[in-house]
């Protein structure tokens, strides 16, 4: 933690004179505005500022000047979009009125409260002055849930907190997100609790009410542009995403939020973006609450070009490393390949490589895929014999906005396979994980899976989806290791050869979901949905539920059991 504060410390007197101005923060991850961001990006098709961005979330300020970009092309009637479209590109404005420049009296409240509260219709205190802006709101989440098949208590969810972001001066940006949280998820998702000792997506937690979970997310940052706009600083605890998918090969934001310092540079075609990051290894108590926890390491980058208006192509690196709780500097050096750095330290850390795409075709289809490259050997893969070291995973996919003519029905396919032993390591400490969870895909390795989704949005407030998430993994038993378990140092595997995929015992799983969800104010859903689970096994307990779940949600994305 040290090095990433003097390194931002030391930044920040370097390059403070050459600060310029649009210090903005970023959308939450999994925020609202997505899809529609999704679908504006596929409807513009050569929009540079939209295509080259793969590491998400997004900037607030880029946001808004796609958004009145493809609301001045509408206007002269270059772009069309429907009345649905046409709602969603007002919310976006709406909940990032900081960097609109157009009018704004739209975003008004009829009435406010004692003429402070809710003067705007998307936050509760807003400040707009000269030299300081600042948005104020509550966050809430309430869920209540029934669960078939299983005799425990019904289960719940009871999330609140609060949410700010801000600019100072036009120098400094500011957010932060804290909720505290009591929450008794699925049978499976208690069962993974225990196994992880972490509650996936956050970490840390206390029980409550024996089988449930208390746990507080903290999250913020503070960011600034220097250079006119051409970088931008990033520092704080979070999580990221890198990828075009529903899932990502290379960096998810299914884990626990980490520490980080990020630095995105942005020219021409160019988008790149480093990321150091420091993360918890494997710990068996690391929720007992009476120790401090070792630390290790990452360095992450990717490397954004558009090749062409409507084709982008990147490249992606990674080291996890595990030092006595102090960062190699080695891995400092933006413009080195990390590989090459790993192998003048004598190659024992873990790195990955991989290569993404993103194709727009015809203002109605995109195409995605990411290769992860762990280890790889020709040879061996030309054999077939299943050598373990060939450890890699490839994900395509393709998105269909307005299909079969019908406005705002979206669907997209996604297939993901990850090879055995991929992510892991021969020492406990250098696997691609941080607090005892995946850094990359839910499920780890020694698996395919294949998603689909279908999105609807007949009016403005209402939304519904249909997801079918469908799996076969292998299965490590006793003390084998079929490469599934990425925490386990892949030198206890019983062989060298015969590992096919999925390799091992097999187990077959489906997550299928329906979801309604209805607006009833700005940023205030009521949602309703069913879930069903099931999990077939050669040598593990089958798990079979069907899952029924009423929640009213304000200023956050909802929480998903989708594994």
């Amino acid at each position: 933690m040290q090095f990433i504060v003097k390194t931002v410390v030391g930044l920040s007197i370097a390059i403070f004179p050459f600060i310029s101005w649009s210090q903005s923060s970023y959308l939450p991850q999994s925020n609202k505005h997505q899809p529609f961001l999704d679908r504006l990006e596929i409807m513009l098709q050569r929009n540079l500022e939209l295509n080259v961005e793969t590491t998400k979330s997004l900037n607030r300020l880029t946001a808004v000047k796609m958004s009145e970009y493809a609301d001045s092309l509408h206007k002269a009637g270059a772009l069309q979009l429907s009345k649905v479209d046409e709602y969603n590109l007002q919310s976006v404005l709406m909940n990032n009125s900081e960097w609109v420049t157009g009018d704004r009296s739209s975003f008004l409240s009829r009435k406010s409260v004692w003429n402070t509260f809710y003067k705007t219709k998307a936050n509760l205190l807003e400040v707009n002055e000269k030299d300081f802006f600042l948005a104020v709101n509550p966050v809430f989440q309430g869920q209540i849930s029934e669960e078939t098949d299983y005799n425990g208590k019904r289960q719940f969810l009871n999330t609140k907190g609060i949410a700010f972001r801000g600019t100072i001066a036009d120098r400094l940006g500011f957010s932060a997100y804290l909720v505290d949280n009591q929450e008794r998820g699925p049978l499976f998702v208690q069962e993974r609790i225990i196994h992880d000792n972490a509650v996936p997506g956050v970490g840390f937690y206390k029980r409550y009410k024996q089988t449930g979970v208390d746990y507080f997310d903290a999250r913020g940052s503070i960011n600034f542009t220097a250079v006119k706009k051409y970088l931008d600083f990033q520092f704080g605890y979070d999580k990221m995403f890198i990828g075009n998918g529903y899932r990502s090969l290379f960096l998810s934001d299914f884990g626990n939020s980490y520490l980080f310092l990020k630095i995105n540079t942005r020219i021409w075609k160019f988008d790149y973006t480093n990321v150091w990051m420091e993360l918890t290894p494997q710990t068996i108590r690391i929720n007992a609450g009476d120790k401090l926890l070792d630390k290790k390491y990452a360095a992450i980058r990717h490397l954004s070009l558009q090749a062409t208006p409507w084709l982008n192509l990147g490249l992606f690196e990674a080291v996890v490393f595990g030092r006595k709780n102090h960062f190699d500097f080695t891995y400092l050096n933006p413009v080195i390949f990390l590989r090459v750095s790993e192998q003048q330290n004598g190659s024992a850390d873990n790195a990955l490589v991989g290569f993404d795409f993103k194709a727009n075709v015809a203002k109605k289809l995109q195409f995605y895929g990411q290769w992860m490259i762990d280890e790889f050997v020709q040879k061996e893969l030309r054999a077939g014999n299943g050598w373990w070291g060939n450890k890699f995973g490839i994900q395509l996919g393709g998105k269909y906005i307005n299909a079969f003519k019908v406005n705002n029905l979206d669907l997209q396919g996604e297939l993901n396979l990850v090879r055995p032993f991929s992510y892991s390591h021969y020492d406990s400490t250098s696997n691609y994980t941080h607090y005892n969870q995946p850094l990359a895909h839910p499920l780890g390795a020694n698996f395919v899976e294949a998603i689909g989704i279908v999105r609807y949005q007949p009016i403005p407030k209402l939304t519904t989806s249909a997801r079918l998430i469908f799996w076969k993994q292998g299965v490590d038993t006793g003390n084998s290791n079929v490469g599934t378990d990425i925490f386990k140092m892949n030198f206890t595997r019983s062989g060298d050869y015969g590992y096919k995929l999925p390799a091992g015992p097999k187990s077959t799983g489906l997550n299928a979901q329906l979801l309604v969800s209805y607006e009833l104010k700005e940023n205030l859903f009521v949602d309703g949905s069913v879930m069903v689970r099931r999990l077939k096994a050669d040598v593990i307990t089958e798990r079979n539920s069907n899952y029924f779940t009423l929640g009213l949600r304000l200023n956050m994305n909802r929480r998903e059991y989708d594994y």
